[in-house]
């Protein structure tokens, strides 16, 4: 009984964490600029890789794997939000402004405030 319990709430977990890997990557394709796109997929990096590790590691039950698999999820939690900043970091210090909005704004309402 405890298995098919393990199973739903393993099988709960990879397609939770399926679902955020495709918004993500729909977002990352239809987001205004860059610095929402990182945004999106930082987001994502983060909340699928927890679901879908936790996700295995139910599956696995407690054995080696399942330490194997806590420290490849320990390293991306560190390295993802590390390497979005970087970028983010880099691309502002090369002159890449955050786009605030205005104009678009603007052209959407015609003009007129």
């Amino acid at each position: 009984m405890i298995d098919v319990v393990l199973d739903v709430i393993s099988w709960v977990l990879l397609a939770l964490g399926g679902a955020c890997v495709l918004i993500g990557g729909i977002g990352g394709l239809r987001l205004p600029n860059f610095y929402t796109r990182i945004h999106a997929a930082s987001l994502t990096d983060t909340m699928a890789t927890l679901l879908i590790f936790t996700g295995m590691m139910l599956q696995s039950g407690f054995s080696l794997p399942t330490m194997k698999l806590f420290a490849i999820m320990l390293f991306l939690l560190l390295t993802g939000p590390t390497a979005t900043y970087a970028l983010a970091n880099a691309a502002l210090l090369s002159g890449m402004k955050p786009d605030s909005g205005v104009e678009r704004d603007r052209g959407a309402s015609g003009g007129v405030q």
